[in-house]
């Protein structure tokens, strides 16, 4: 496997539509790097750039120690699962299987023996001789993932490859295709994937590192928790996390943050590293970080609106002087409060308050992150 870097590259269409923005992106060998972003933000146009699919504008595609932006898809080191799983209707899934190292010269008997180890590290040895038609969108996808990783890939390429599955094979294809990644690395041949969704619970539970795009511009590239307690702008903490982060506009005054009628007490260790204090500042805190209270000094007063029931969770979607907020509480704490009342009062908790900059999206609040 081998190391992808991408340095400075950009996309321009004809009449001019820039699609990427001169980005920047290092994928370790061995990493599982996510590329996830809104519809539109140019993720696959990227993946299909590293892929040789798509003519790079300017910049560098490099793998491994090569430059790659003049040479064709075949002999890039690079092998590609889609969308819509690219079988070959007419082969069986063993000649499916065995058809790249076919053309790219293997004998019968390699290419034998390297589908019989393929199928079994995929478990899929029982559907070698079915064809396509007959297998399952779970299956189908095993064997797409098969195709690409009997050639032994340098980097491998994913392009929404779960998005035709139900919830459910959705998450079983998920702990497949991580274990599978762990499983290689465990044995020595680490494989440096790069997986493009607009998921965010599959870029959060799948990635090494995530890259979250916007407009083709790359916004963050952090691991899953980094993303998560300490987002560089208002677009990851709007992006990543379910329910989305809360987000109240108001102004830091001193030791507090003002909004409109209520002021949320920040503590010292926050104020302590704000990079600059906005006149027009945007106030964030997760849901999980809202707590219900019960006349508490600093709690916010809000008008609760509606009410989901997750089972073990219940999301308050209230609004606090016309601005939306959510609470998460336990069931047995939304069993505990009254229920007939149109009022509730939230107390945020300090650790967990990131302050934004208006105006730039900045978080100028940000934790150190080791």
């Amino acid at each position: 496997m081998a190391r992808l870097q991408l340095k400075n590259l950009e996309k321009v269409y004809g009449g001019g539509f820039k699609a990427v923005h001169g980005i920047n992106l290092d994928v370790e060998e061995g990493e599982f790097m996510v590329l996830v972003g809104p519809s539109g933000c140019a993720k696959s146009t990227t993946l299909r750039m590293i892929a040789g699919l798509e003519d790079v504008t300017s910049g560098e595609i490099r793998i491994g120690d090569r430059i790659v932006n003049a040479l064709e898809p075949g002999k890039r080191g690079i092998a590609m699962v889609f969308q819509n799983y690219a079988l070959y209707p007419h082969m069986k899934v063993r000649t499916n299987l065995a058809f790249g190292l076919r053309i790219g010269g293997a004998s019968k008997a390699e290419a034998a023996v390297a589908v019989e180890e393929v199928a079994k590290i995929l478990e899929i040895e029982p559907l070698l001789d079915r064809l396509p038609k007959q297998l399952s969108g779970g299956q189908a996808q095993r064997v797409a993932l098969g195709r690409a990783l009997i050639k032994k890939p340098e980097v491998f390429l994913f392009d929404e490859p779960l998005s035709n599955l139900d919830a459910k094979l959705r998450a079983s294809m998920r702990v497949r295709i991580t274990d599978l990644h762990k499983r290689l690395r465990a044995e020595g041949m680490p494989a440096t994937v790069v997986y493009v969704t607009h998921d965010q619970t599959e870029a959060m539970t799948m990635g090494d590192r995530i890259c979250v795009m916007k407009d083709g511009h790359i916004m963050q590239v952090a691991t899953p928790k980094v993303l998560y307690d300490s987002p560089a702008n208002l677009f990851v903490a709007g992006f990543i996390g379910s329910p989305e982060m809360n987000v109240i506009d108001g102004q830091v005054d001193g030791d507090s943050f003002r909004t409109a009628g209520q002021v949320i007490r920040l503590d010292e260790a926050l104020t302590s590293r704000l990079t600059a204090r906005p006149d027009a500042a945007a106030l964030g805190i997760r849901p999980q970080h809202l707590k219900l209270a019960d006349g508490t000094n600093g709690a916010l007063h809000a008008h609760l609106k509606s009410v989901e029931f997750m089972g073990h969770e219940v999301y308050l979607h209230a609004q606090l002087d016309g601005q939306p907020i959510t609470s998460v509480a336990t069931a047995a704490e939304y069993d505990a409060m009254d229920r007939a009342a149109d009022m509730i009062r939230l107390l945020p908790e300090p650790a967990n308050i990131h302050i934004f900059d208006r105006a730039s999206g900045a978080n100028v609040s940000l934790r150190a992150q080791g």
